[in-house]
């Protein structure tokens, strides 16, 4: 029968996971080891990169990874096939080319769902229009408001943003024309943007305060769960 975890044990997991593997919590626990790392899991506790980096040294001083280490390329050894083509040293070089994907094959489930240059979207809010298949994949997808833009006026310049003048965003591509865009900066923007800008002053305060308070109430909450599990 499945034995549950106590307040006391979570405590005491705590504080063994901070120095110890998930096997000697499990031993000191009288636990298996599949139980402790879904209960780690359950209660997202994680390893420092420091614990890690040290135990991975020990290891290495342990001769644990010993077979490891003779497999390694001694420093400035050349791969036994460098510079040799494949016919070379490959006996199945002409059946392996016949089997390859040729330059731009995307395979077969990635060629269903990719979708055609001048595909439109929309995401984050806005109309995208899909303007090529290479990389870098973020590229791939750009708003409408930038493409009108741009091609009436270049590039846009570093840290600045095309909106629409009268900030109401369009994502019907008829409604997007040159006449409804500027280009401002990043922090006119943001300033645009911020509610101490689009809202009253006695709403902005509200908002202020309530930002004020969350952040107390979570501070609290926080030292009261640190001091239930030290």
């Amino acid at each position: 029968m499945k034995r549950a975890w106590t307040a006391a044990e979570d405590r005491k997991l705590r504080k063994l996971y901070r120095t110890l593997s998930a096997a000697e919590c499990a031993q000191q626990l009288d636990r298996t080891l599949s139980s402790v790392t879904q209960r780690v899991n359950t209660l997202g506790l994680r390893k420092s990169p420091e614990w890690i980096a040290e135990r991975t040294r020990q290891r290495w001083a342990e001769g644990r990874h010993a077979g490891s280490r003779k497999a390694h390329f001694a420093h400035g050894q050349d791969a036994w096939n460098k510079g040799r083509p494949m016919a070379e040293w490959n006996p199945n070089a002409v059946a392996c080319r016949a089997t390859q994907f040729k330059p731009g094959h995307l395979g077969g489930a990635a060629a269903k769902k990719m979708q055609p240059i001048g595909t439109l979207r929309i995401a984050d809010g806005q109309l995208q229009k899909k303007m090529h298949n290479g990389r870098p994949f973020m590229s791939r997808w750009v708003a409408v408001q930038r493409v009108v833009w741009e091609a009436a006026n270049g590039p846009i310049p570093s840290g600045h943003v095309v909106v629409f003048k009268d900030g109401r965003v369009r994502t019907v591509e008829s409604e997007i024309t040159l006449d409804k865009l500027e280009l401002i900066s990043r922090a006119e923007n943001m300033r645009r943007n911020s509610y101490l800008t689009r809202y009253p002053k006695e709403m902005a305060d509200l908002i202020r305060l309530r930002g004020a308070l969350n952040r107390k109430i979570n501070s609290r909450e926080r030292k009261r769960a640190e001091a239930q599990h030290p």
